[in-house]
Formats: structure tokens, C-alpha cells, sequence
């Protein structure tokens, strides 16, 4: 009975992970998207948290962008995925990504 439950478990373990490496693509795309704007348009557009849906595939997806750091060097930037599904989503994939802000030399 206990080996029946850790199989159990294995393939819980194995269903989430592979859920998960499916939102992998469009994390991705998220990250590439966001990371191609300038420091100036991702601090504008990133003063509150942004959370929408995307679709791919025909299946929808959330995506939550976040500015994690904004330092005087750089601007830190975090992407979620998650499809909605429960309990996968309360552990979204994330990824994140640095913007080096354009020092200026004074002479």
C-alpha cells in the first residue's frame, strides 16, 4: 500500500511537470517580448503589475509581468505563466530578465 501511494505520487509529480513544460514556449515568447523593449517603455508600461491571457494552441494562458527591481543601473523584470489549472498554477513558471539602463558620462 505504501509503494501504491508513491506511485501515485510519482505520476501527480510527473502530470505537473509535464503540464508545466508546456507553458514553456510561452513563457518564451513573454520573455522575448518584454526584453526587447527599452529600460524607459518597460519602467512606463510596468508601474502596476500586468496580468492578461494569451492564447496558444487553443489553450489559454496567463502571463503576469512584474518590475522586480528598478535600481539606478538597471531594471529587473519577472514573467509568470500559468494555464489556470489547480494546483499547477499556484506554482506558475517564472523567468526574469535585467535592462541596463544607458549611463550617461558627464564631461
Amino acid at each position: 500500500m505504501i509503494g501504491g501511494q508513491w506511485s501515485v505520487a510519482s505520476k501527480h509529480e510527473t502530470s505537473e511537470m509535464n503540464r508545466r513544460e508546456q507553458w514553456r514556449p510561452v513563457l518564451d515568447a513573454e520573455v522575448k517580448k518584454w526584453s526587447a523593449k527599452s529600460c524607459a517603455e518597460l519602467a512606463a508600461k510596468l508601474r502596476d503589475v500586468k496580468i492578461y491571457q494569451v492564447e496558444v494552441g487553443g489553450k489559454k494562458y496567463t502571463v503576469e509581468v512584474q518590475l522586480l527591481e528598478d535600481t539606478d543601473k538597471y531594471l529587473h523584470v519577472g514573467v509568470d505563466v500559468d494555464d489556470g489549472s489547480v494546483p499547477a498554477s499556484f506554482r506558475p513558471l517564472s523567468s526574469s530578465f535585467v535592462c541596463e539602463k544607458q549611463q550617461r558620462e558627464d564631461r
